[in-house]
C-alpha cells in the first residue's frame, strides 16, 4: 500500500478504455486489497461488483475497505462462474499464471455477449529490479530451492492479439512505460517487497532472508542510485488488452 497512488493509476487508465456503459456484473480478477475493485463500483454504482482473491491476507483488507462488493475466496486458474460477467476485468494478476494461450479463452468464455475482458499485466521482467532478483537466487546456495520460485507468464503484444482476435469484436493493446519518482532509502527494494520478491524470501530461513536481501540491496542500489535531490527513478513497462466479446 506505500505505492498504491502508483499502482491503482493503470487500473484506472486500463478502465477509462472500457467502453461498456451498464454493466450488470462486473468481476475484479485478483482484487488485492480492493483498489481496483473500488474504481470498478464507484464507475458502475448500480452494477454487482465481485472481488476474487486467493490470498486470505489482501481478502481481508478488502472486507475492511469498506468497497461496495462481494468478496470471493478463490483463484483465477479454478474460477469457474455459474453465469457470464459483463466485465471481467484484472489489473496486474495473470502474469502469475501460466499458459495464456488456454487461460485467456477461457476467461473469454465467462465474458457475456457484448460484454468485454479487460486486463493489465507488468512488462519488465528484463529490468534490473528483476534480473538482478534471479541472479541473486541462481548464485547462492539456496539456488535449487529459487529455481521455480514464482515464475511470471507475460506474452508480446502480438501474441495477446493472435490469441484474442478471433474471439473479439473489438481489441485495443497497448504498452505505457511510466517513470515512477520514488523517494526515501531503497525505494525500489520496498516496491518489489510487496510482490515480485516474496516468492523467493518466503522459500529461505531468516538468515537466508536477510543475507539474500542484503546482496539484492546492494545490486538495486548499483542499478538505481538515489539522485542528489533524494530521488530515484524506477522506469517501468506494463501491458493493456481491453477485448470486447
Amino acid at each position: 500500500m506505500k505505492f498504491a497512488n502508483e499502482r491503482t493509476r493503470p487500473a484506472i487508465e486500463l478502465l477509462a478504455r472500457v467502453q461498456l456503459a451498464a454493466p450488470v456484473r462486473v468481476i475484479d480478477l485478483g482484487c488485492g486489497p480492493g483498489n481496483s475493485t473500488a474504481l470498478l463500483a464507484a464507475r458502475w454504482p448500480k452494477a454487482h461488483i465481485d472481488g476474487l482473491e486467493s490470498s486470505p491476507e489482501m481478502l481481508a483488507k478488502a472486507r475492511a475497505s469498506g468497497v461496495r462488493a462481494n468478496w470471493i475466496e478463490g483463484d483465477v486458474e479454478s474460477w469457474a462462474p455459474a453465469a457470464p460477467y459483463d466485465l471481467v476485468f484484472s489489473n496486474a494478476t495473470l502474469h502469475w499464471i501460466a499458459d495464456h494461450r488456454a487461460l485467456l479463452p477461457r476467461l473469454m468464455g465467462h465474458v457475456a455477449e457484448g460484454g468485454a475482458l479487460a486486463f493489465q499485466v507488468p512488462r519488465n521482467f528484463d529490468a534490473p529490479s528483476h534480473v538482478l532478483m534471479r541472479e541473486v537466487a541462481n548464485a547462492g546456495a539456496w539456488a535449487a530451492r529459487l529455481a521455480n520460485a514464482r515464475l511470471v507468464h507475460v506474452l508480446s503484444p502480438e501474441d495477446y492479439f493472435d490469441i484474442l482476435a478471433p474471439l473479439a469484436t473489438s481489441l485495443d493493446i497497448w504498452k505505457t512505460a511510466y517513470l515512477h519518482v520514488l523517494e526515501g532509502d531503497d525505494p525500489v527494494l520496498a516496491w518489489v517487497s510487496g510482490t515480485g520478491l516474496r516468492p523467493f524470501v518466503q522459500l529461505l530461513d531468516p538468515d537466508e532472508r536477510e543475507t539474500f536481501i542484503a546482496r539484492y540491496r546492494a545490486r538495486l542500489r548499483q542499478a538505481y542510485p538515489q539522485r542528489s535531490d533524494g530521488k530515484t527513478l524506477f522506469p517501468f513497462q506494463r501491458l493493456f488488452v481491453v477485448a470486447q466479446r
